[in-house]
């Protein structure tokens, strides 16, 4: 099956996009009505293999990143294969940070997502980027959005049963 461009958008239906159904009347629980947060996804292209395959470094670089953010590190935790790559995530407050690194082609994928208004997963990017010494890079990012059933809604806290 081939996709089409508004159905791998985060708003199908925007930029003169065909309705798949008629919209009903009334508002859809879904409908959007505030954003939580922004979600960059980046690729990394001719990095310093090197850099992708040293465990400490991407450590120590993600530390890096996710302070220029803005957000607070919770845990890092992060796993070295074997012949070559690297696999981090870091807990943030705010969200999370993943990093994928292929050192035999030079790639790196990343993902930053930090919620609330005081963090800027930009500037992780950035530093991730200059770090692993990319040639070319693409960052996509979008605004993760509350849908207006919950935003309105007054949610209560999960009440543990003992």
């Amino acid at each position: 099956m081939t996709q089409s461009l508004p159905c791998l958008h985060p708003n199908p239906g925007w930029d003169g996009a065909s309705a798949v159904t008629s919209a009903p009347a009334a508002p859809l629980p879904h409908q959007i009505s505030d954003t939580v947060g922004k979600h960059c996804i980046l690729e990394l292209y001719h990095c310093d293999s090197s850099r992708l395959d040293d465990e400490a470094f991407l450590r120590d670089t993600i530390t890096s990143a996710a302070k220029r953010a803005g957000a607070t590190l919770l845990n890092l935790i992060t796993h070295r294969f074997e012949p070559q790559g690297v696999t981090g995530l870091a807990l943030l407050a705010e969200s999370h940070i993943s990093i994928h690194t292929w050192p035999e082609s030079g790639y790196a994928a990343v993902d930053v997502f930090t919620c609330g208004d005081h963090t800027m997963p930009e500037r992780a990017c950035q530093v991730l980027a200059a770090e692993l010494g990319a040639r070319d890079h693409k960052l996509t990012s979008f605004r993760r959005e509350t849908p207006s059933a919950i935003a309105e809604s007054e949610r209560e806290p999960a009440v543990s049963v003992a």
